[in-house]
């Protein structure tokens, strides 16, 4: 069961990560996840959970087979990314920053914390 005290509240205003993003990370984390636990992780309604996966199965970075009462969601980790300025660049390489393995999750918070990134021009 997702904790939602774990969750931040939600804000209004730009984020770095779109929601897209957020919800194939969600599957790619889980695929046996319910639409209703992406919502809550995703901090989005149902309907728009469902709209974006609709709108991954499209374009091939998802696919699900029905079992029984459930979807079993696969990505597809070759799939490129959209934009001009990611061409090239597979989905597998956005999932790696977003998806937490077992390992992190069972982690103090603070031991997520990693070293600044050098962007000092060389």
């Amino acid at each position: 069961m997702l904790d939602m005290a774990a969750v931040p509240e939600s804000h209004t205003g730009w984020t770095f990560i779109t929601s897209h993003a957020r919800v194939l990370a969600a599957i790619a984390d889980n695929p046996n996840i319910r639409i209703r636990e992406i919502a809550a992780h995703c901090r989005l309604t149902e309907r728009a959970v469902s709209r974006i996966i609709s709108d991954l199965e499209q374009d091939g970075y998802l696919s699900h087979t029905r079992e029984g009462r459930t979807n079993t969601y696969r990505v597809d980790p070759d799939k490129v990314l959209r934009h001009p300025a990611e061409a090239g660049l597979p989905v597998a390489s956005l999932l790696s920053l977003l998806v937490h393995d077992e390992s992190e999750r069972t982690r103090a918070p603070d031991a997520h914390n990693r070293p600044p990134v050098d962007i000092a021009p060389r």
